[in-house]
Order: C-alpha cells, then structure tokens, then sequence
C-alpha cells in the first residue's frame, strides 16, 4: 500500500454508523475495568487479554462481550468509555459517529438506568467540546434476551431519549432467532420516532435480511453482508437506498466470513447497494476506520474516488440532522476534489 493512499484515508472525512459502546473499549481501557473489578473474569494482564479476544466462532465472541459487558459497572465507566471512544474517533478523522449502546446490559451489569442516561449525556457533550465529534445513540435489544429485553429496551430509549438519540436496534445472535419475531417492538419504536436499524445476515443468509426489511422495517441493516447470495433482494437494497453497515475485519474476526479474499463486499459495490464501512468493536478486533479504509484499497482494489464515495454514502446514510449531513457532504467534496 502506497504512502499516499495511507495519508489520503487517514485526511478523509468521515462517518462510523456500526460501533458499540463497549466493544470500542481500547484493551487499556479494559485492563484498568478487569483490575477494578477482579471478580469480573476477564484477564487482567495484556498477554492474557490478547488471548481471550482470539474469538472461535460467533457464539464465542457474543460470550467474550457479554463478560467484558459486565465490567461496566457504573456511570463513571460509561463516561469513560464515551470519552476514549470520542478521542479515537477524532483520530480517525471521523465527524459523526452512531454508538450502539444496550441497556439492559448495562442495568445487568449493574447501572442504573438514570445513571446510563446521565452518562451517555454528560459523554457526548464531554466528545464534543474536546474533540469536536458528534455522537448519536442507538438503543439495541440483545435477541438473546428475546422479546422481554427488546421491550424494556424501547421503554428506556423512549422513556429516558438522552440527547442524541436517533435509532432503534436489534444484535446478537441470529441463528435460531428470527427477526420477524420483534416486529411488534419495532413497530412502535418506529411510531416513537425512533429510525430502524436491525443486525441483520451477519451469520445467515438472506431470508433475515429480508425480515429486518420487510417486518421490522429496516432503513439500515447492521452487516447484511448475507444478502450478497440473493440477486432479487440485492436489487431491493439498492432500489430503495437501504444502506448496509459492512465491517470486513470483524466478519473475519468471528468467522462469519473465512477470510478478506472471500468477502462479500466487493459483490454488493458491484450490485449498487449503499454500503457504509465500520469497525464494530474495534477495541475487540485490533483495529480502526482508517484501517477498514485501507484494506477496501489493499484487498478489494477500490481507489481514492471509490473511498471517498464510501465516505459519502456513510452521509448520507446518518441519522443527523440536514445541517450536519450537507456540512459532511461538502467538507467530504472539498478533501475530494
């Protein structure tokens, strides 16, 4: 990879709309929350907690993130997390981020959801006065807690709606958990005002891509990197505008893709479906937005136009408001031309 290419990712502007609050935990970050809480089971050494993010499959990282979840114990840890998370970003040249954030775990863990809300407000204004980085919450329903965590999810996005908060979400495991099964709950998250952005075909195939669609009313789907088999639902996606959040390197890290070489991304480019490029859990997977950038330059062969039109379609496909998306669009324009 050329030394200018490297520079032009690291300078472009940016947006990152697939990122959880908890898995963009630097491992410092997690080291210092392993150390405090020792009783938490996870590593507390640097060597040990390499070893613990070597993931098997998905069932093993959904099992990592939920032990590493319940070291966030507080709303002095979320604050934290928020403000580690905003410094990366601003690193990363990122302008706008949507932060996935699940409440029910964190009231597992122990945060009172007053005291989450309190946080995630203090956090986000904390980002943007230092580092000049707006942040949007997404309130995402674990599937593993089925309909009774979806729920409680959408009591506390409509109940508490900290500032910021655009989007309503669905994560988790999805083998054995259909999506059509929380149409009700999201039904009238949409009725609330809240957008529609379901994990969806990250680990299956179609079908669920097509339900986040169709019954849960998707305006994004998380992944959807499943849709890529199915010509007639490709075609759907990009007649309609629905964006895809695609996160190569973590597909790779849980095994939901073999390797790079055998990823679907260059398929979906190839069919016109809007596709936006994402980290997920960064802190979890040993990497960053410039460098999900780069590989779509390295391995997928995509120039500075085509990244810089990545970088559109992530504008484009924000829950921001107008102002802040043609303010992205012509500071993208600019570095572009």
């Amino acid at each position: 990879m050329s030394t200018d290419i490297a520079a032009y990712v690291a300078a472009l502007p940016k947006v990152e709309l697939h990122l959880h609050l908890v898995g963009s935990a630097p491992p410092d970050a997690v080291l210092t929350l392993a150390r405090r809480h020792p009783d938490g089971d996870v590593p507390t050494e640097p060597d040990a907690l390499a070893e613990f993010y070597r993931f098997t499959d998905f069932p093993h990282f959904l099992d990592v993130y939920r032990r590493v979840n319940l070291l966030v114990r507080t709303g002095a840890d979320v604050v934290t997390l928020v403000a580690g998370l905003g410094a990366e970003l601003a690193a990363r040249t990122v302008r706008y981020a949507e932060v996935q954030v699940t409440p029910v775990r964190n009231r597992m863990a122990g945060i009172d959801p007053d005291d989450l809300a309190q946080a995630l407000v203090d956090g986000r204004e904390l980002v943007r006065a230092r580092h000049g980085v707006e942040l949007g919450w997404i309130f995402d329903a674990d599937a593993a807690l089925g309909l009774p965590g979806a729920e409680e999810t959408l009591r506390f996005a409509v109940g508490h709606r900290p500032a910021g908060t655009v989007g309503f979400g669905l994560s988790g495991a999805e083998r054995g958990v259909r999506r059509a099964d929380f149409a009700d709950v999201f039904r009238a998250a949409r009725d609330a005002g809240l957008h529609s952005v379901p994990h969806a075909g990250e680990t299956v195939g179609p079908a669920e891509v097509w339900a986040a669609v169709r019954e849960l009313g998707a305006e994004r789907v998380g992944h959807g990197i499943g849709a890529a088999t199915d010509p007639a639902l490709l075609a759907h996606l990009a007649g309609h505008g629905i964006a895809l959040e695609v996160c190569p390197t973590s597909n790779v890290r849980t095994g939901a893709t073999a390797s790079l070489a055998e990823h679907p991304l260059p398929a979906l480019l190839a069919a016109g479906v809007p596709v936006t490029l994402a980290t997920d859990d960064p802190g979890m997977f040993g990497t960053d937005l410039d460098t999900e950038y780069r590989l779509c330059h390295t391995d997928f062969g995509l120039d500075r136009a085509d990244l810089a039109d990545i970088a559109r379609t992530g504008a484009r496909a924000a829950f921001c408001d107008d102002p802040t998306r043609q303010a992205l669009l012509a500071e993208i324009d600019r570095y572009a031309a």
